[in-house]
């Protein structure tokens, strides 16, 4: 089993605030409307923060943290673990969207498939009139 790092020992990630709070996000897979979403603010305000343009206060930075599954810590210095988009839970919360993606467009495509030969069969009786 590997250690955890001590965090006197860790470097610290050189990212600012807001590439922090992106890759995070980025790790999770969910959209920055989806993330306003759950944290009940503007999605500007999202946007404001992963741009480096205003910084959370501190009761929606611990939420903020607690929704992307980062310590605070991480988020404000740098220090400590990483979002791993390649760990097995986010791992499946990817393919869960994909999946869910995929079908939203084979919904799509079959509807599509119904319309047009709803119209050749409409175009068929035209001609043969």
């Amino acid at each position: 089993m590997e250690q955890a790092g001590n965090i006197i020992q860790d470097t610290p990630d050189s990212d600012t605030l807001g590439g922090r709070i992106w890759r995070a996000r980025d790790a999770l897979d969910i959209t920055v409307a989806q993330l306003a979403r759950r944290l009940g603010v503007k999605t500007e305000t999202i946007a404001a923060w992963e741009g480096d343009r205003s910084e959370p206060r501190a009761n929606r930075l611990i939420m903020l943290a607690g929704v992307l599954g980062v310590s605070p810590t991480w988020l404000l210095s740098g220090v400590g673990d990483a979002p791993n988009a390649h760990s097995v839970e986010s791992a499946l919360k990817v393919v869960n969207m994909r999946l869910r993606k995929l079908k939203e467009q084979h919904a799509r495509t079959a509807d599509l498939i119904d319309s047009l030969e709803k119209e050749i069969t409409i175009l068929g009786r035209q001609f043969s009139e």
